[in-house]
């Protein structure tokens, strides 16, 4: 293959439709309390090793935000440790976790 196809490829411009403007930076959205409980529910209402993954993940934002009391929170109030096995006390960083 001469790569003529390929060079083709790379020479288009992409769609206005996957452009961002200028004037919306890539800054994600802060974790608010209400969001990660939403979050987690869904979560946990599939309660497999996967979701447990991204549990890890939720939790991680929501402890970088508001720190370990909040994690404690949603860990009682949704009974995450009942279905995920977290404890109350434990550290989640960048979807890991890093313990009591």
């Amino acid at each position: 293959m001469c790569g003529c196809a390929a060079q083709q490829i790379r020479a288009r411009a992409l769609p206005a439709r996957f452009l961002i403007p200028e004037s919306q930076p890539l800054t994600p959205e802060k974790m608010t309390l209400d969001r990660a409980k939403q979050l987690l529910k869904v979560q946990a209402d599939f309660g497999g090793f996967y979701n447990g993954n991204s549990a890890k993940l939720i939790l991680s934002e929501v402890q970088r935000e508001h720190g370990q009391d909040a994690v404690d929170q949603l860990i009682r109030e949704l009974q995450l440790d009942r279905i995920f096995g977290f404890e109350p006390g434990t550290r989640f960083e960048g979807g890991l976790v890093i313990g009591k």
